[in-house]
């Protein structure tokens, strides 16, 4: 069991910013939240892309990528949402600003 809880609570820790009690509880939800409606919404990014109006098959660029149901990559949305947030906010969601 802590073989599987370890990354996860490394990535809300992080997520939500180190040393921040507050931080880590959003990102807790957070990834809480994700994980479980991951699970439970049966789309793609294909789907999605087709509510816009551009069309995604898997002859398309990237289209065997983008063809993947959520439900299958569910496990791996936190680890996307970590990077995404230490590339527009590197402190994390509450860290603090060193001066």
């Amino acid at each position: 069991m802590a073989f599987t809880m370890g990354p996860i609570v490394f990535v809300v820790v992080v997520f939500g910013g180190l040393g921040s009690l507050a931080g880590c509880f959003i990102a807790s939800l957070i990834m809480g939240f994700v994980q479980t409606f991951a699970v439970v919404f049966d789309v793609s990014l294909a789907t999605v892309l087709a509510l816009v109006g551009i069309k995604v098959t898997e002859a398309s660029w990237f289209g065997e990528v983008l063809t993947i149901p959520l439900p299958r990559i569910g496990a791996l949305l936190p680890y996307v949402m970590l990077v995404l947030i230490l590339l527009f906010k590197p402190r994390g969601l509450m860290g603090t600003r060193d001066t």
